[in-house]
This record gives C-alpha cells, sequence and structure tokens, in this order.
C-alpha cells in the first residue's frame, strides 16, 4: 500500500538550539562505539542541554542499496522527506559489513566526569525527524533465526505514522500489498546511549556492555534519565539507534527504526554521591518519575536476569537500607523483571522498582 505522506515535513539538519550537535560523517561513527582513544566532536560542562540529531540506519545499509532517497522512493516517500544527513552519509562513508549498523553521534565529552562517576543523561524530548520507519528482520537473527526471515533476503517493513486522538501511531501493513493496518501507539526513544569504553579499541555496536550502547530499553521516554558508570575522563558519550516503537523482547531484530532530534542534559553525579543515591553501579541504570530501573546483561538470559536480580538488591539496600533478604523477597512479591531485548548477541533485563512502594 501506499500511505499519505503529503502534509508531513522532514526537521532536516540545523537548529537554532543554544547547543546543537549534527549527524553528519565528521560526528558519527557507523557500526562502532567511542572508545578512551577517540576525540570529542563537541565538550561541554556538566549540566549543559545538548540538541543532538540521530539517524536510523534504515535505508542506508549496503543490503539495502546504501542509497536511501531510491530506497524510500520504493514506498512512496517523495525526496523532500528523505533526511539530507542520511544520504550525506550514506554517500560519503564505506560501512564494514564485519560492524554494527547503527549510526551514533558523538562522542560528547562531559568536563570533569572520572571514572567512579556516573554520567547522568536526562531525556529532555525526542521529536520524529521524519513521518515514517522500519522495521526489518534480516541475517538470520532476531527472536526465531532459521525460522525467519522466510526467504533467502532480508524483510524490511516500511511503517507510516498518523495522528490521532493528540497523539502519533504507527500504521503497519497487516499484509504485504494490502490496505488493512495495525496501528499501534508510538513511544520514542533512544535505542543506543552510551559512554566510551576504556581502552583503544572501539566496542562493536550491536552488543550492550556496562557501558551501556545498544540496551534498548524502552522505557527510556522524555522525562527519564539513564545513568551510566564513568569509563574514560570526560565519559564521552554518544546516542543513537533511534527508535518510534518497540516492544520489550525486539524479537523480528529490530523496532520500528526512525530518526529522532534528541534534547538531552549532561550531569556528572560524583562516585561518593552515587554510592550513597544507588550503591555500586555496575551497569546501565534508568530512572522514570514511577521507576527505578536496574539492569542485567549477558549473552545467557538466564544469567541476565541473575545479573538484574543483584542489580536491584544492590539498589534497595543503597538507597532504602533493605537488608538483601527482605530486598530480595520484596522484588519478588513487587517488581516486574522484563525482558529489554533478545537479539543484540548480549541479552538484556530490566527490573522495575515502583519509588511510591518506598515514599513513607
Amino acid at each position: 500500500m501506499r500511505f499519505d505522506l503529503s502534509r508531513w515535513t522532514a526537521v532536516q539538519p540545523g537548529s537554532d538550539a543554544e547547543t546543537y550537535l549534527p549527524a553528519a560523517p565528521e560526528t558519527v561513527l557507523w557500526g562502532r562505539l567511542p572508545c578512551a582513544d577517540d576525540e570529542p566532536v563537541l565538550t561541554v560542562a556538566p549540566g549543559a542541554v545538548v540538541t543532538v540529531d540521530t539517524l536510523s540506519h534504515e535505508g542506508l545499509l549496503p543490503d539495502q542499496g546504501q542509497d536511501p532517497v531510491a530506497f524510500f522512493a520504493r514506498e512512496g516517500v517523495p525526496p523532500q522527506l528523505v533526511l539530507e544527513d542520511a544520504v550525506r552519509i550514506a554517500a560519503e562513508r564505506v560501512h564494514d559489513e564485519a560492524d554494527g549498523p547503527h549510526v551514533v553521534t558523538g562522542p560528547i565529552a562531559v568536563r570533569g566526569a572520572r571514572p567512579g562517576d556516573l554520567l547522568r543523561i536526562d531525556v529532555l524530548e525526542l521529536e520524529p525527524r521524519v513521518p515514517y520507519g522500519v522495521v526489518s528482520n534480516r541475517h538470520g537473527r532476531g527472536a526465531l533465526p532459521g525460522e525467519y526471515p522466510e526467504g533467502p533476503g532480508a524483510v524490511s517493513v516500511f511503517a507510516a505514522v498518523e495522528e490521532r486522538d493528540g497523539g502519533l501511531v504507527g500504521l503497519l501493513p497487516r499484509r504485504a500489498g494490502s490496505d488493512a493496518v495495525a496501528r499501534f501507539p508510538l513511544a520514542p526513544f533512544l535505542g543506543i546511549m552510551g559512554v566510551a569504553a576504556a581502552g583503544s579499541s572501539r566496542p562493536h555496536s550491536v552488543p550492550p556492555g556496562s557501558f551501556g550502547g545498544n540496551i534498548d530499553v524502552k522505557l527510556l521516554v522524555a522525562g527519564t534519565a539513564l545513568l551510566l558508570p564513568v569509563q574514560v575522563d570526560d565519559a564521552l558519550a554518544y546516542v543513537g539507534d533511534p527508535h518510534f516503537a518497540q516492544g520489550d523482547g525486539e524479537v523480528a531484530l529490530t523496532a520500528m527504526e526512525a530518526s529522532l532530534r534528541a534534547t538531552l542534559r549532561f550531569s556528572v553525579v560524583p562516585g561518593s554521591e552515587a554510592i550513597e543515591q544507588y550503591g555500586v553501579v555496575a551497569g546501565p541504570l534508568v530512572v522514570t518519575p514511577e521507576y527505578l530501573v536496574p539492569t542485567g546483561l549477558s549473552e545467557d538470559l538466564d544469567e541476565a536476569v541473575q545479573h538484574a536480580v543483584r542489580a536491584a538488591i544492590e539498589l534497595l539496600h543503597a538507597r532504602f537500607g533493605m537488608d538483601r533478604a527482605n530486598a530480595l523477597a520484596y522484588l519478588s512479591a513487587a517488581t516486574d523483571f522484563d525482558i529489554s531485548q533478545v537479539v543484540d548477541l548480549v541479552k538484556g533485563v530490566h527490573a522495575k522498582i515502583r519509588i511510591a512502594d518506598f515514599d513513607a
């Protein structure tokens, strides 16, 4: 089917924000994440608010022709709704098939951040840059490798955006070529948020780690924050893998991948304060108005659950003074452990600890 996109305009590069970081060949990595040896593309003071353009990799990849104008034209997208920075990066950068697919903007140096501190990234605003996205299943990956894709090639399903009842929803065809659609609410977030890894080797962009990266925690919508243990001086933060919507698990392989303009605040939580508030934070920690959300990561899903439980016990002990046995009992009675994703080589689990349970 062809969706009507005529009323939409794209959010092209350029912004009047006080501090703005575009996605350009000189400000992004493609398929790798920053390490200690990388030079920052922007340096800010703690507390700075930065508007960052992020790009979806869909339509840019070599197996899609590395020509986003041609790729999206097949779905009825006019050239003016294809992002100029996507076109430029696809034309000027070479993608190594051994690397991940993700386009990552950064790194951003946050002055004074040191190992032992936490970097806090507050998500202030996430603005869709285009009125469409793509959900892909490729490379024999996803939750059902060997079963899907059903044929030899990648499957990339185009989805459009529609305004409904004051919000945005996604429209995804029920069958190839069908006018019947499934409608689902959009909840934009950044799948990749991280700090540079220690050492001189850039990590692959697919598996997440203690530095964050491709954690794919869909709770990280506007109004939430991510805390990460700093690995190198000045943190060297980065973001990417923008999503319009994702179900926990991300079972096809990708979410509804689509480009976002993100407005973020970068702050430093000193080590002593971090220990008092959160305990020893060994990996990504999400904070929402409702929940504290420790995470667990491992190639083995059972081990990822165990890591998440240990992180949750440590958090409850440090922040609320619970002894560890009672913390485990509370988690069993009152906390959901959700699967963030099962498709990024290293699987993710996150625990949703209700803050209101401890208000008294």
